[in-house]
C-alpha cells in the first residue's frame, strides 16, 4: 500500500532494498568516476545503508581508457579484497561504441554485463549517433549478445521514433536513476518519464561516479505508478 497522498522519495520509501544496480563507476581509479579505494568503500557503504543487494561496477572502456579485461579484473579483486560487506558485486564494463569496440568484438574479449553474460552494456555520444549504429547494434546481436544501451534519455539526437524503432528491434535500455530528478536537465528528465511510462526500460542503474550523487539519487521524487515501475526495474535478473 502507497503510504504518501502524492510523492515521495527514494530514500523515504527504500525503494532500493534488495535491487540491484546495473551501471556505476566505483571500480577505483580505472576512469572518470571514483578515483581512490577510500572513496570507493565510503560509496558502498553508502550504497549498503541504502540497501542494495548487488552492484555491477562497469567502468568506461573506450579510446580514452583501452582498459583490458585482464587489467579490470586485477582492480576489481583488489577492491573485493578491501570490501567486507553486503553487497555482491559484480565486474562489467560501459563500452562507448567507437573503433576501439568494433576491435573488441571482434576479438571477443569482453566484460559482459548479467547473470547470464549475454549481454552488453554500450553507450554513443550524447550529440551524435555513431556511423552506422544499427549495423553495431545488429553485430553485437549477431555475437550472442544483448545490446544494453546505457542512458539512452540522455543522448540528444534521439527521438521517440527512434527509440520505439530500438526497443522493436530487440536493443535494451538502462535508465540512469539520476534522470529522473533532472540530473541531466529537462530534456533527460522528460525522456527519461517517457521512456519509463511506455514500458521501454529493461534494468537501472545510478552511473554513480562520486559519493555526492547518492544524496541526488535519495531525494528523487516518485508517485505511486513511478514507484512500481521502478521497482520491476531494480529487481530484475538478466
Amino acid at each position: 500500500m502507497w503510504p504518501f497522498s502524492k510523492k515521495a522519495t527514494i530514500a523515504q520509501i527504500k525503494l532500493l532494498a534488495d535491487g540491484t544496480d546495473y551501471h556505476s563507476h566505483i571500480l577505483p581509479g580505472v576512469d572518470d568516476g571514483i578515483s581512490s579505494m577510500d572513496e570507493a568503500l565510503q560509496a558502498l557503504q553508502s550504497f549498503s545503508d541504502m540497501g542494495i543487494k548487488e552492484l555491477w561496477l562497469t567502468p568506461h572502456i573506450m579510446e580514452d581508457f583501452p582498459h583490458t579485461p585482464a587489467s579490470l579484473q586485477t582492480r576489481y579483486t583488489a577492491l573485493c579484497n578491501e570490501y567486507k560487506g553486503p553487497i555482491t558485486l559484480h565486474l562489467a564494463a560501459e563500452y562507448m561504441i567507437d573503433n576501439l569496440f568494433d576491435e573488441l568484438l571482434d576479438e571477443g574479449d569482453l566484460l559482459p554485463i548479467g547473470e547470464g553474460g549475454n549481454h552488453l552494456l554500450v553507450e554513443t555520444s550524447y550529440f551524435t549517433p555513431p556511423i552506422h549504429l544499427e549495423d553495431t547494434l545488429q553485430r553485437i546481436k549477431s555475437k550472442g549478445y544483448y545490446p544494453l544501451l546505457a542512458h539512452p534519455e540522455r543522448y540528444i539526437y534521439m527521438e521517440n521514433k527512434k527509440y520505439r524503432e530500438l526497443h522493436e528491434n530487440g536493443i535494451r535500455f538502462q535508465l540512469n536513476m539520476v534522470s529522473l530528478a533532472g540530473g541531466y536537465g529537462h530534456t533527460a528528465q522528460k525522456k527519461a518519464m517517457w521512456l519509463l511510462k511506455n514500458n521501454m526500460y529493461t534494468v537501472a542503474g545510478s552511473d554513480l561516479h562520486s559519493v555526492d550523487a547518492l544524496e541526488i539519487i535519495n531525494s528523487i521524487p516518485l508517485d505511486k505508478n513511478t514507484h512500481g515501475m521502478m521497482q520491476k526495474l531494480l529487481h530484475i535478473n538478466i
